[in-house]
């Protein structure tokens, strides 16, 4: 019964020979069978894809190309032809290789063979555009070893029958995989047994193996890490199944333990056939490689003879010959081909080696050329595949296998140090792991101290001749001296331009020099001859280098940022000395923080090269701008600023090369600094005088725009004073985004502008208020209660002069909420100052001085410090001055608007609610408890506006008017308002509701504070509550002391036993016998016979004695007040005196 893959085969056969049989193909003869048909042709390997794409476009059909599109075809997955384009089968079994790496595979480089050998092939990639299917050609391309063209070929020898690196490759693994036969290391062969341990080898790639699985029996482990070989290899399974199987049986009919590569190549060539492959293609590149490993190694062998020759060249003929070998020629010719060509190279094998090192032979010199790529390949494949920078973790077990390949190849410890640092070095340059550039390093530090080495392979490995040509002319090296050679033309090529190659990779720069000093410099005599010189680092030969390293690298960097200069700064809009005076300083910062400290190891120096070099460059471009600045344009606001970093950090990178080379003094005078400083001094000033006027402009025009509201719920400030500081704080911006050197002249000027700007914005604010003594209501006239039985007609009205029209305008202006802006505003002129001032300072401190003052070389170190704390002392006075007067002006105008609100909100806000019904007519029906919701309300609404540090201060405010308010009611309430013994309860209670009010349960002002302001209200209430006789004892007694000169008054301060007090408390008290007191002693009038019903026109204010009454009713006399009561005090007197006769 044929298998299913059998039928398919038969199927496919048949419909590509009735596809090709159609009269719509025309087939091309080959040139090998011109006259040959389709039944002539293997339809097996005929590319189906092919003869369908010639079928849609009407084209013809050649046998040839369908047969290599076939097995260009088969080399990759087979496609899926889905929209997408990118499904395919995979050829293993997915669940033995577990879950797919979760990273993007690296980016890989083809990597030709030294003898130019193409190992590409075409393949077809598809993709459909509608209907219609297209192919383009692609490369597939192996994927080790990295190829960077920065690494020079070493000049083996050409590999005449052209292997290509895949050819090398699976070569190599035969090798080794022969040498650990041949070792007497036994390997499973068992399928299963395999595919565990691939399995476990996918899976465990990146990552440790168990401990169990690490102390597995040594038979079990060679095995496992032949599996890893394979896969870094890319071994397929099955090739590895067959040769496994074939070297086992070759090693046990081998009687020698010596192996060279012709027997092994011989050896698989005898005992592997077609049937071992599942495609033909395979075979046949298997076969065509075995026949160039032979002919490489034989064929080309210098002192073979002629018959022997053309012997090796017969055998290979068959061998090559597909139809002859595989079809025609029995077993038995095919031995008989084969033992012939064994019999040349046993003779070849057994020709003494030329320097009589032990298990010498022929071979190791004859091939040395392939011997060493063939080494390569296996050192290549301890690299993992999945992350080429990265050695697997099996490297060293795996490095003891390859050593067994040492008698096959001719490689001895010296040569591996060499080749396996090269190999390192190689993947270096592809990937930038500088992991491996340490680990060349290391291998040829190995190679230079190796001591007591044998003549005889040091003989040996001077015979291995690599060419190079330089300068048109061909040297001759030795392995060792090729790798060197080719490491240090890689490490001066990049050297020569560091800032280039390393800016990026900073890591690598210390590792690369190290690399170029233990290779040695490549030098050149007299005549153009090329020498590789070897130097400790220190000698001459070293420094000359690393200054030309320096110098060369500074110059190709200049040139690059000077060649894009023009174009850059039309982009960028800036102006090109700027644009290249930053470029310059990014070079700079890497060679002071970077370089250097590398550098000056072996060039302490180095610093200063650099400096004085890119001083150099960018000052010949600076210095014809210098000459035309005249003032501070656009221009000059870029170049100046970027030229004085430049300078410094040029300086910064001199002085500290100078301190590593042991210079007498840090600023050497060929250190020529620019003269930014000196250029930038005036025309600073004179930019900051003309910001002075703009900001004065723009400050009065803000402030007369304001409106006094609100900037916003959260910013409870004016807009005007945001606007302010904005102007100034762009200005400070302005100034100090200058970048240019400056001294304090130029910060006193800067600080004259902000005193100048934020003083005028104040005294505006100050300006707009109103004195609160044209708050106060008119004051009744003094009159004594009496009740009046018959109404009289016609009453007296209080007497009043109207406001001034001006403080009337400013008083309706002044609302509650546009005061509450104002405070709030100068509470944000407090907050500003200091974070202005921060800033200030902040920003001073990072200002440089000019070059000359930063380096004059006659200040001593000790000058220097004194100088540098008389200039702080200067600055902290200069801001205390300027700061602490607008800080202290403020101040004061918060203190003055505070005490203003209250009186406001209580005296002229309040008035009708408070002042004027209050007690009015009788206490029990106008008491205060219908009045403090209107209190509550307008405390409400002042929280709301005020901010929070100012709260307490405006409430308390509002606290003290209140309670003067409550005084005047019962002091100066006037002829409506008169109080007995029974009213001073409520009265008492109506103080307490008062004061708890502002207490507010703990929530507002501490009750300690209240209460000492209610103090001489309760006071007051005190003298109510005291019989008539004695007030007017206390009275007599107050005016005698008026008389006397004695005064209770002090300091113009009310105290309970004043006269005036004492007098109002009498005309309000609701008594017969203080009546008669009043009308004999005073002549006061009755109080029925005066109308006090406020008047409507709320802008009158009382006549000057009822002005100087209004004044005793307030905390606090004036000295202009006090000489007013001159004859009220004659009265009084007068009084007394009658009343003691």
């Amino acid at each position: 019964m044929e298998s299913l893959l059998q039928r398919y085969r038969r199927d496919r056969r048949k419909l590509l020979d009735f596809i090709l049989s159609s009269a719509s193909i025309h087939q091309i003869p080959t040139s090998s069978a011109p006259t040959a048909n389709v039944s002539d042709s293997d339809l097996d390997v005929v590319s189906a894809d092919y003869v369908l794409d010639c079928l849609k476009s009407g084209g013809v059909v050649d046998i040839s190309e369908a047969t290599k599109r076939y097995y260009e075809e088969s080399a990759r997955p087979v496609m899926i032809h889905s929209q997408l384009g990118d499904s395919y089968f995979l050829s293993s079994d997915p669940d033995l290789a577990e879950s797919p790496p979760r990273r993007l595979p690296p980016r890989i480089h083809v990597n030709q063979s030294t003898n130019h050998a193409s190992s590409s092939s075409e393949n077809i990639a598809m993709s459909r555009d509608g209907h219609d299917l297209k192919y383009t050609a692609t490369t597939s391309t192996p994927l080790k070893p990295v190829e960077n063209l920065n690494i020079f070929s070493l000049g083996l020898p050409i590999l005449n029958t052209g292997l290509s690196d895949d050819d090398l490759r699976e070569s190599a693994y035969e090798i080794m995989l022969a040498s650990i036969v041949f070792s007497g290391v036994q390997v499973y062969t068992v399928q299963d047994r395999k595919k565990e341990k691939s399995s476990k080898f996918l899976s465990g790639f990146k990552g440790k193996m168990d401990k169990a699985h690490l102390q597995s029996q040594s038979l079990g482990r060679h095995s496992e890490l032949i599996d890893t070989i394979r896969v870094q290899m890319q071994i397929s399974e099955v090739m590895d199944l067959c040769m496994r199987q074939k070297l086992m049986q070759f090693a046990t009919r081998k009687l020698c333990d010596r192996i060279d590569i012709p027997q092994i190549s011989l050896g698989l060539l005898n005992s592997i056939f077609k049937s071992d492959f599942v495609h033909e293609k395979s075979y046949m590149q298997w076969k065509y490689r075995q026949a160039n490993i032979l002919e490489e190694v034989l064929y080309f062998f210098v002192n073979l003879k002629t018959a022997e020759r053309l012997t090796i060249k017969s055998s290979l003929a068959k061998i090559r010959n597909t139809k002859e070998w595989d079809f025609i020629m029995p077993p038995s010719e095919r031995a008989e081909v084969l033992l012939a060509m064994k019999e040349v190279a046993s003779k070849l094998a057994s020709v003494p080696g030329q320097f009589g090192i032990h298990d010498e032979t022929c071979y190791w010199t004859a091939g040395y050329h392939l011997n060493i790529r063939i080494y390569e390949k296996l050192l290549f494949g301890m690299f993992d595949v999945l992350d080429e920078g990265q050695l697997i973790e099996e490297a060293d077990e795996i490095l003891m296998l390859i050593k067994l390949t040492w008698s096959t190849l001719g490689i001895n410890q010296r040569m591996h140090n060499v080749l396996y640092g090269w190999v390192l070095f190689q993947q270096f340059v592809g990937t930038d792991e500088a992991t491996l550039l340490e680990y060349a390093i290391l291998e040829v530090q190995q190679v230079l101290s190796t001591e007591d080495i044998d003549g005889k392979e040091e003989q040996y490995m001077n015979s291995l001749v690599c060419s190079r040509v330089f300068n048109g002319k061909e040297k001759k090296l030795s392995l060792v001296e090729a790798i060197f050679f080719s490491m240090s033309i890689w490490c001066d090529s990049k050297l020569l331009d560091y800032h280039l190659h390393f800016s990026k990779k900073l890591n690598n720069f210390k590792t690369v020099m190290t690399l170029a000093l233990a290779v040695g410099f490549i030098t050149s005599r007299e005549g153009g001859e090329i020498k590789l010189t070897k130097t400790n680092g220190l000698d001459e030969i070293a420094a000359k280098k690393l200054k030309t390293y320096i110098q060369k690298s500074i110059e190709a960097a200049y040139s690059r940022v000077a060649a894009t200069m023009d174009l850059e700064s039309k982009l960028e809009r800036t102006h090109p000395l700027a644009l290249l005076a930053n470029e310059l300083r990014l070079i700079a910062n890497r060679e002071l923080t970077v370089f250097c400290p590398i550098l000056r190891h072996w060039c302490p120096e180095a610093g200063m090269i650099s400096a004085m070099l890119l001083n150099q460059l960018y000052g010949e471009r600076l210095k014809p701008f210098l000459k035309g600045v005249m003032n501070l344009s656009e221009d000059v606001k870029l170049v100046l600023p970027a030229a004085d970093m430049l300078d410094h950090d040029l300086t910064q990178l001199y002085s500290s090369a100078c301190k590593d080379h042991g210079s007498f003094h840090p600023f050497d005078q060929d250190f020529d600094h620019y003269e930014v400083g000196e250029i930038s001094r005036p025309i600073i000033l004179d930019w900051v005088i003309a910001q002075h006027g703009r900001i004065l402009e723009w400050t009065g025009r803000a402030f007369d725009l304001e409106d006094w509201e609100p900037l916003s719920s959260q910013q409870r400030q004016a807009v005007s004073v945001v606007e302010v500081f904005r102007i100034v704080e762009e200005t400070v911006d302005q100034f100090f985004g200058l970048n240019l050197p400056m001294d304090i002249t130029h910060l006193q000027a800067l600080l004259s502008v902000i005193f100048h700007s934020l003083d005028t914005y104040l005294q505006k604010v100050i300006s707009e208020s109103v004195e609160k003594s044209y708050l106060f209501p008119p004051a009744p006239s003094l009159t004594r209660y009496k009740e009046m039985v018959i109404p009289i007609a016609k009453k007296k009205l209080v007497e009043s002069t109207p406001l001034d029209e001006k403080v009337n305008n400013k008083l309706n202006e002044l609302t509650i909420s546009k005061l509450c802006v104002r405070l709030n505003t100068l509470q944000y002129i407090q907050k500003q100052m200091r974070t202005l001032e921060d800033g200030i300072r902040k920003s001073w401190a990072l200002v440089r001085p000019s070059a000359n003052q930063r380096w004059t070389k006659e200040e001593s170190l000790e000058n220097l410090e004194e100088s540098s704390m008389m200039s702080s002392e200067s600055i902290d006075e200069l801001f205390a001055t300027t700061f602490n007067i607008i800080r202290d002006t403020a101040t004061d105008a918060i203190n003055k608007i505070c005490d203003f609100i209250g009186t406001k909100v209580v005296f002229w806000d309040l008035r009708d609610s408070f002042l004027f019904r209050l007690y009015r007519g009788n206490v029990e029906d106008a008491r205060l408890d219908s009045i403090l919701p209107h209190v509550d309300t307008v405390l409400d609404r002042i929280c709301d506006l005020i901010d929070d540090a100012l709260r307490d201060l405006v409430v308390l405010s509002i606290c003290q008017a209140a309670l003067e308010a409550f005084v005047w009611v019962l002091l100066d309430g006037g002829p409506s308002r008169a109080f007995s013994d029974s009213d001073i309860p409520m009265m008492e209670d109506d103080l307490n509701m008062l004061k708890d009010l502002f207490v507010a349960d703990g929530e507002g002002l501490p009750r300690s504070l209240v209460q000492k302001k209610a103090e001489f209200a309760e006071q007051i209430l005190s003298l109510f509550a005291l019989q008539t006789g004695t007030v007017i004892q206390m009275l007599m007694t107050a005016s005698e002391h008026i008389s006397t000169g004695l005064d209770s008054r002090k300091h113009g301060r009310l105290c309970l036993g004043d006269a005036q007090t004492l007098v109002r408390v009498l005309c309000h008290k609701k008594d017969r016998e203080a009546s008669k007191f009043l009308k004999r002693q005073y002549q006061l009038p009755m109080s029925s016979e005066y109308d006090d019903t406020p008047s409507k026109d709320s802008t009158l204010r009382s006549p000057l004695i009822s002005d100087l009454i209004k004044r005793s009713a307030s905390f606090h006399w004036t000295e202009k007040g006090q000489s007013s009561f001159i004859s009220l005090k004659k009265k009084l007197q007068e009084a007394t005196s009658e009343i003691r006769w």
